[in-house]
């Protein structure tokens, strides 16, 4: 319990009394310091455990805390660490390449849910050697539909690293108006479609309708592992580098692989498994294969997946998301805890110390604040206490 002593003065010649500021609070009037805010947020956000559960552990401890209250701190959290947001969502879609997906959120609407998605767009150019500070940016929408990504990205025209959802489709269009971006798709979803119809474990542990093992899936398998064990050795060179070893070890690995599927495909019927992965693969082709002609380019979208794995596990401890409100806000704070884990940063530490600067920190040097630039205040003996 931190109390805080204001004393008054008065002066006797004008009988005008003083009295020294009242110290910066989140929330108006509040009672809740930076550090117990930060855990609150914490734990919702980066580990996932919901207000309520949060609110029996308090009571437990002999401490009230309702739900309600709960809201109200996150609420007014996140509204003053959005200028931090903005400037990371700046930071993002300044990128030359981008790491893009989306995954499922219920959101509770008149006694119902509704499948609402949540949105990332990764900037992380370590794999290429980039010098840039690694960030993750979320958004929340309603539903899926296409104007949700042509909005997030309206002035991106980079390389945008996805799957092939269909939603995408307008972002490649030669005429969009800030220019087209590039798709580049990810190999590892492409992989993933032929190893299940040639996982010979997951088939013996079926007791029923076991299905037989596709020699053409086995060795497609094989050939695309063949293009990611170069990847392990390249990762982390420089973009030149990158692209001069694809050129040498990928490209005629590539080649080949298109050959053989196009032929395998041509002796296959419309009814057979392995002929819908092959299909996926055929019809985007030159998506699959940019990365032979671009040294910043991922075989794979896992970094985008990787950012979405928190909100995968989180949505089996929390259901839903109370409210649309309520979803933009977890967007906020999951672009702040994850960029800072990014960053290898502690989230919960970074968190506090924001808390309490922020407020007489100057607008003009806002980005020290951001978890590539900052120092704590107090030092890490007093953040650890």
């Amino acid at each position: 319990m931190i109390q805080t002593v204001r004393e008054k003065f008065s002066c006797r010649g004008c009988e005008t009394i003083t009295q020294p500021p009242a110290p910066f609070h989140v929330t108006p009037r509040g009672f809740a310091g930076p550090h117990l805010l930060a855990m609150i947020l914490f734990e919702k956000f980066g580990q996932h455990q919901p207000l309520n559960r949060q609110s029996e552990r308090y009571r437990r401890e002999g401490i009230e805390l309702s739900v309600s209250t709960l809201a109200d701190q996150v609420g007014a959290c996140s509204a003053v660490l959005q200028p931090l947001h903005a400037l990371i969502e700046r930071h993002v879609l300044a990128a030359e390449r981008l790491h893009g997906d989306d995954t499922t959120v219920p959101i509770l609407a008149k006694g119902k849910t509704v499948k609402g998605h949540i949105w990332v767009y990764v900037r992380d150019d370590r794999p290429f050697g980039g010098r840039a500070p690694p960030a993750a940016l979320y958004y929340a929408s309603r539903d899926r539909r296409h104007e949700h990504p042509a909005r997030h990205l309206h002035g991106f025209t980079g390389i945008l690293q996805a799957d092939a959802y269909s939603g995408y489709n307008e972002l490649y269009d030669p005429s969009r108006a800030p220019g087209p971006i590039a798709a580049a798709l990810c190999w590892a979803h492409a992989r993933r479609q032929f190893f299940e119809l040639a996982d010979i474990a997951a088939n013996a542990r079926r007791r029923k309708g076991t299905a037989a093992i596709s020699p053409v899936a086995l060795e497609a398998v094989r050939r695309i592992d063949a293009l990611f064990d170069i990847e392990r050795g390249i990762n982390g060179l420089a973009a030149n580098e990158r692209l001069r070893v694809r050129q040498r070890g990928s490209a005629p690995l590539v080649a080949a692989l298109e050959a053989w599927l196009r032929e395998e495909r041509s002796c296959l019927s419309r009814a057979a498994s392995v002929a819908q992965p092959i299909d996926y693969m055929l019809k985007r082709w030159d998506d699959f294969a940019r990365f032979l002609g671009d040294g910043r380019i991922c075989l794979t979208n896992n970094a985008a997946e990787r950012a979405l794995r928190g909100f995968a596990l989180g949505r089996k401890s929390w259901l839903f998301a109370g409210s649309e409100r309520g979803a933009d806000r977890a967007a906020v704070m999951a672009t702040l805890i994850m960029t800072a884990k990014l960053n290898d940063i502690d989230p919960q530490a970074w968190l506090a110390d924001v808390l309490a600067r922020i407020n007489d920190h100057a607008i003009h040097r806002l980005d020290q604040l951001l978890p590539w630039n900052w120092k704590p205040a107090n030092g890490p003996r007093k953040l650890a206490a």
